[in-house]
This record gives C-alpha cells, structure tokens and sequence, in this order.
C-alpha cells in the first residue's frame, strides 16, 4: 500500500492538494501494521471512498509503547528540560496553524463537518492547547511543606511514563491534542489510537510532529479498532494512564445528556441563538449538547416559535459550502441510530414537531429534529442520542413540590422539579441556565449534577478551567491546571538534617 496519499480540493472554499500519509507512527517513522491491516475511510457527505489507510492491532500497539518506554528513559521525561519541552510544543502549534487550511479540510472530508467550523474552531482551538500547555511545560512544580526542625519535606510532581490515549471520532484533532499537549509538558511519551473512522487529521499532525523535531518514540499514532488496538492500549502493561479502566492511573469522558434551563425573565432571541447552537453545532455529535431543553411556561411558545424558525433556517448539505450550518453525521451507523432515536419518541408518544427525517439523498444528512410533549421516561430524554435531535419541554413558576411523577398537560410545575428532572440522567456533563436574575442563576447552576454550568450561554468551554463530568460522564479533568493532575505522579521526599537513632 503506498505510504502517502495526495488528495486534491476544488471547493468554493479551499482549492489545493494536501498530501497525508497513510501508515501508523510508531518510533518516529511510519510503518505499515505488522498484520497489514487496512480500512477504507468513507466521506459521510457522499457516502464514497476517501483513501485506505493502515489499521494497528495488539501488536503494533505493544510496539508502540515499547517504543515509547525506550523514549521515555532515554531522551524524555526528566532529562529533557521543561523549557525546551514548551519550546517543541511552541514550534508544533506554530507548524499547525501555518496548515490550518489544509487540516481543516481533512476534518470537513473525513468528518464531516464544515470546512468554516474546522477552519475557525477546530483549528484554532488545537493551537491554543499546544499553546497553553507550552507555558506549563517549565511550572510543574512542587511544595515545600513544614514537617520538623530536624525534618526537610517536599514534594516533586513526576511524569508517570507512558500515556495511552483513545480518540473519538467527533473532535479528532483538538481532543487528541487536549491529551497529548498536556501528557508532553508534564514530560510524558505517549500512544493514541484515532478513531478509525477519522484519522486523517492525526496522521497529518504526525508529519508535523517530524517537523517540530520531536525525539523518535516521543509521540507514537495508532489508528486501530477500539476492540483491538483500543483494548491493547487499555491492557498494556507498558502504558501507565490509559483511557481505559484497568487498574492503572485514568481519566475518562464518557458523554452526557445536557440540560438547558431557560427562565421567563432571559433573552428569548439570544436564548434561542445559544440553545441552537447548544443542540445542532457539529451536527449534534458533541458530548456537551444541550439536548433538553427546559423553557418556563410565560416564555414557552415565543420560544418555541423562534427556536423552530431558527431550525428550519439551518442550512444543511456540502461542508465546503460556504453557508452550510450543519453537515452529515460521521457514518451510516450513527445516521441508522440517531433514526432509530426519532423512531422511540415518536413512538413513545412525544411530538415530533419539527424535521426527524433524513435530508437529501446523497450521504448521511438528517434534518434538525425537534420533540415537543416529552415526558422524563423517554429514551429521547434518558439517552445521549448524540445528533441533531433537540427535545422541549415546559416547566411553569418557581414554586412546587419537591417530588416529581408525571408533567401535568406536558409541563413541570416549579424549579425544584425542574431541578430533579435535569439531574434525571445518568450524566453529568454540562448544564445551561439562562435568567438575567444572577441569585438565581448561581443557585439553580449549584444544584444541576454537571461538571460545567454555563450562565447565559452554552458550548464555551474555557483552555484555562477543568471540563469533566459527574456520575457516569466521566472520571478526571482536561483543560486548564487540573489536567496536570492527569499526566504527573507526587513523590514525597523526606530528608534528615537532624533525626538519630
């Protein structure tokens, strides 16, 4: 199989060839799988063949991570300085932002997604991350902590080694970045396995990482099956802070179910604008989503007046189209799933109010959907269905008992129950609340079962906090210092200046 391949763009947005290699990185080099193992990667606009690439399995993994051990105790970890680690990611986000165009079209290519969201977020936002744990690469630091006079203690934060990482198929680069930026500040080598529906943007990355100058070993890309390459990455006795549960060193973002709270006193046309965004940015498959939506009875059809024109505004179709909003979902299988959803609510006996049919007849399109009538029970409710399928439901005046059993005429009655439905998941991702009432908002944000509270708006993450969940959205903390945590073990030292026996 030919180690590169060159594809050649002619949109109305990006004309030019990007040539991406096809092989696995492993050891600083790109190799073909021991297994020769292949995948062809299908564009989800048009259902047709992109390129065959290398898929790893077990093997190639386990290569991988010796690779990376070796690079680890020989020219990483502590005998490479935090200022001259910072450097190398410095060099690297200045080498991806000088390719923004050409990565953001492999995004829109292999994701789906569109070339204008790839170009000005998804883009910008793997640079910021090389960029923000650059200047952390020199400041992971120790305390000095007071014990006895006889006594000196400090403690040393110590990179754990090898770092395995497993990458979803929604955000490929940025959250392969958000693992990786960090596990190499803190002096980590890593192994990741890219979703084998879209590895192109990390393979891409890997020719940058040449580029940057970064030691053989120190970064090491496997795109592989997750019950393969992903369970070896999980079961490796060499990778120390896999993404996967084994008695090991883990952080995990597993999803969410995101509630959206929307009070009589907000502003109903920027509370519309953020929950459609909140909902059909990515074409839904995003973790945060705000998929239930939440509106007080004065404002509720003025809402929903809006947030269905805005809806049906949406436009659907090519990602290289200039106007495009929203583009296809990544692959036939979650196209067949996110139908599968709309078939349970309408069956279940929600409204189907809007969309919930598929756009097109040419790739794996589905128009922004919208249930009314829901109640708390329904899978469209329960379960992450993680596509463009929004579900609103009424709630009434801040007073109301504290149990919850049944809407009465479809709505919830007071805050309280609104409260108890929102934290009604299995998830705790994020929340939305939107009032212009802040006593409000602080209370209702601290009391929603969610790792982030967004305040009259939504999807914003920030570089510089945490982003994690509660319950079963996850384990650990990316972003900001607290992902340091992930990527670092504590020794304390003890020293005697005094004590005999």
């Amino acid at each position: 199989m030919a180690s590169t391949c060159t594809y050649q763009f002619d949109t109305p947005v990006y004309k030019g060839a990007v040539t991406f290699p096809t092989q696995l990185f492993i050891n600083g080099e790109f190799v073909d799988p021991l297994n020769k193992g292949t995948i062809d990667l299908i564009n989800p606009a048009t259902c047709k063949a992109i390129v065959r690439v290398s898929v790893g399995d077990r093997e190639d993994i386990e290569i991988a991570a010796q690779a990376a051990r070796a690079a680890f105790k020989e020219h990483w970890g502590l005998k490479v300085s935090g200022a001259a680690r910072s450097k190398l990611l410095h060099k690297l986000a200045d080498l991806v932002d000088a390719n923004t165009d050409q990565i953001a079209a492999l995004e829109a290519l292999n994701v789906g997604k569109t070339f204008h969201a790839a170009k000005t977020m998804d883009v910008p936002t793997t640079c910021s991350l090389l960029r923000y744990y650059a200047g952390w690469a020199d400041k992971i630091q120790g305390k000095s902590i007071q014990t006895t006079p006889d006594k000196i203690g400090f403690t040393r934060h110590e990179p754990i080694g090898v770092v395995g990482a497993i990458v979803p198929w929604n955000f490929p680069l940025s959250t392969l970045v958000m693992k990786l930026a960090p596990a190499l500040a803190c002096g980590n080598t890593i192994v990741a396995k890219p979703s084998e529906f879209t590895p192109l943007s990390a393979l891409f990355l890997c020719t940058l990482i040449q580029e940057a100058g970064f030691p053989p070993g120190v970064v090491n890309i496997v795109p592989g099956h997750g019950d393969t390459a992903g369970q070896a990455v999980g079961e490796s006795m060499i990778i120390n802070k896999p993404q996967e549960a084994t008695l090991k060193k883990i952080s995990l973002e597993l999803g969410g179910k995101s509630p959206s709270i929307i009070f009589d006193d907000a502003d109903v046309d920027q509370a519309v604008k953020w929950a459609i965004n909140g909902i059909y940015i990515n074409q839904g498959e995003i973790c945060v989503a705000g998929s239930r939506i939440y509106v007080q009875a004065g404002i509720y059809n003025d809402f929903l007046h809006k947030f269905t024109e805005s809806a049906q505004c949406l436009s659907l179709g090519d990602p290289f189209s200039p106007g495009t909003f929203q583009g296809p979902q990544i692959s036939e299988r979650q196209f067949e799933r996110v139908m599968d959803y709309i078939k349970s609510g309408q069956a279940e006996g929600a409204t189907l109010h809007f969309g919930g049919k598929r756009h097109g007849t040419e790739g794996y399109f589905i128009q922004p959907t919208i249930f009314t009538d829901c109640t708390p029970n329904m899978k469209i409710v329960q379960e992450e269905i993680f596509g463009p399928v929004a579900a609103i439901m009424k709630f009434s005046a801040e007073e109301g008992s504290l149990i919850f059993h049944v809407p009465v005429n479809n709505s919830f009655h007071g805050v309280k129950e609104v409260i108890e439905q929102a934290n009604n998941t299995t998830y705790g991702l994020a929340c939305s609340v939107f009032t212009k009432d802040i006593d409000r908002a602080m209370r209702v944000a601290s009391n929603i079962e969610a790792g982030t509270a967004w305040v009259n708006f939504s999807n914003w993450p920030d570089l510089g906090l945490p982003f994690g969940g509660f319950k079963q959205s996850g384990i650990g903390r990316d972003l900001g210092e607290d992902a340091l945590e992930n990527y670092t073990n504590v020794k304390a030292v003890h020293i005697n200046i005094g004590i005999k026996i």
